[in-house]
């Protein structure tokens, strides 16, 4: 056992040497157990670190490009355990930090994210995917731009931030908890900043 986790350990080693693995201005990133891509277009990721756990969480720099919403690609590049408390597994469980440089040109007045199993399709409750669906308490979602933020774990899985802005070329911080109590390989995160109406 203790020979497979030293393997794991330089098997990552040398991905997270070789992140990002660029295909065109496209890249993937590599942080704790997970890659980190910006394949499906609209913004651009420049840069990730952390394993994932509280106190070091997962920290993903990106850039948006426009304020129409973008999807995130996060996949697993370690074995899956789900019951491991260490981040040479993938167990999907990571805490997340999104600094996000607003280059739309447009100030945004609300945010909000979307897990998806399925690309296109919110996550339902009965997935396993989640913001922390288990936790009524906000003590694991904050924004250093936005003062409110809701949760809506039924049907779909989206947590908005709301009562602030982030001006262009302003960076906001948010920060989450994910869940998912039945691990995938694959899964998704979409974004949504949204704009004045008028």
């Amino acid at each position: 056992m203790a020979a497979l986790a030293k393997a794991i350990v330089r098997f990552l080693a040398v991905l997270a040497a070789a992140a990002p693995a660029s295909a065109g201005e496209k890249s993937v990133w590599i942080a704790g157990a997970y890659s980190f891509s910006d394949e499906l277009g609209g913004f651009l990721i420049r840069g990730a670190s952390g394993t994932g756990s509280k106190s070091d969480p997962i920290v993903i720099d990106q850039e948006m490009l426009s304020a129409s919403p973008v999807t995130l690609v996060i996949r697993a590049v370690t074995p899956i355990r789900m019951l491991s408390n260490t981040s040479v597994f993938a167990n999907g469980m990571m805490h997340v930090r999104l600094r996000t440089l607003n280059n739309s040109g447009i100030a945004w007045t609300e945010f909000e994210f979307e897990l998806q199993e399925i690309l296109g399709k919110p996550s339902t409750f009965g997935d396993g995917l989640s913001f922390d669906q288990r936790r009524s308490s906000d003590e694991n979602r904050s924004s250093n731009a936005f003062r409110i933020h809701s949760t809506d774990f039924e049907p779909f899985d989206r947590l908005l931030f709301t009562d602030g802005h982030v001006d262009p070329l302003d960076t906001a911080d948010f920060g989450f908890f994910i869940t998912d109590f039945t691990p995938k390989r694959e899964f998704y995160l979409r974004q949504d900043p949204r704009v004045p109406l008028s």
